[in-house]
């Protein structure tokens, strides 16, 4: 008897720790809108493409949490940055950055500052809710440059913009049956209040601003006549980047590896460090 007690004890106790995982899945429409008629490209870090968190049971009534949001970033960027700009690149190695660098106007850098979640056991509250906050950067193609070693770097000090991005979804657990699911869903929303907050603010954030200006100053005019002193109409200037890739580390030229995880959430405007 006392040793049906106690594995029925050990039972009970560690289905009240079991593990819960969630894949965040959705359906992510295009945005329906004008893209801007630029072309930018997309860097992707490690960080963002297999972004997780976890969250140990703080009792024996809860549960551990992991939530995988990788795959569901990459999907839902891609569809708000291909809704967006007339072409997107992705960038994921030195060959692409020669290749198409000198048709890119610029190269977008998103990453995930900071997650944060509850759960009605947290609040007792029959609520589930998710807020995200990302951190992102724009860089000049120039800016991208490869190591030794073959991993891509990005100096900081040649960004173009860096502006934060917040997000906030939740869901009621009436609708849903089961916590993974509810967590799933806030998660979803959360990435459509986010993609919604970044189309609406885009181009009233000064630098962005500032960057469009001088795109649409460099194009040529499509009904402009054309010269007539035999001199080239206006182009967009070649913004390849220089065949010499820069190398070194952090300490020695300024430039950071693209291999971890890093920028503090409290300054946004510091460069991250991402593998491709």
């Amino acid at each position: 008897m006392r040793r049906w007690l106690l594995l029925l004890c050990l039972t009970l106790l560690g289905a009240g720790c079991a593990s819960k995982q969630v894949v965040v899945e959705g359906n992510f429409p295009t945005p329906l809108m004008d893209p801007l008629p630029i072309t930018v490209g997309v860097i992707y870090p490690q960080a963002f493409a297999e972004h997780e968190f976890f969250d140990e049971a703080k009792g024996r009534a809860e549960s551990d949490w992991l939530v995988k949001t990788g795959e569901a970033q990459v999907e839902f960027w891609d569809k708000v940055f291909n809704g967006m700009f007339a072409e997107v690149v992705h960038i994921r190695d030195w060959q692409t950055v020669q290749t198409r660098g000198g048709g890119i106007d610029g190269v977008i850098i998103p990453a995930i500052s900071d997650l944060q979640y509850t759960i009605p056991t947290h609040t007792n509250v029959k609520i589930y809710e998710i807020w995200m906050r990302y951190d992102f950067r724009l860089v000049d193609i120039s800016a991208i440059h490869q190591q030794d070693g073959g991993a891509l770097t990005v100096n900081p000090d040649e960004r173009l913009a860096a502006w934060p991005v917040t997000a906030y979804g939740k869901t009621p657990t009436a609708f849903l049956q089961t916590d993974e699911e509810a967590v799933n869903l806030a998660a979803v929303v959360a990435l459509r209040d986010a993609g919604a907050h970044f189309i609406t603010t885009f181009g009233a954030t000064p630098d962005i601003a500032a960057w469009l200006d001088d795109i649409a100053n460099e194009s040529p005019d499509d009904g402009e006549a054309p010269a007539q002193n035999d001199e080239p109409a206006p182009t967009i200037p070649d913004e390849g980047v220089s065949p010499e890739a820069t190398k070194g580390s952090e300490e020695a030229d300024g430039t950071i590896d693209m291999s971890t995880a890093g920028a503090s959430p409290a300054d946004p405007a510091m460069a991250t460090e991402h593998t491709l």
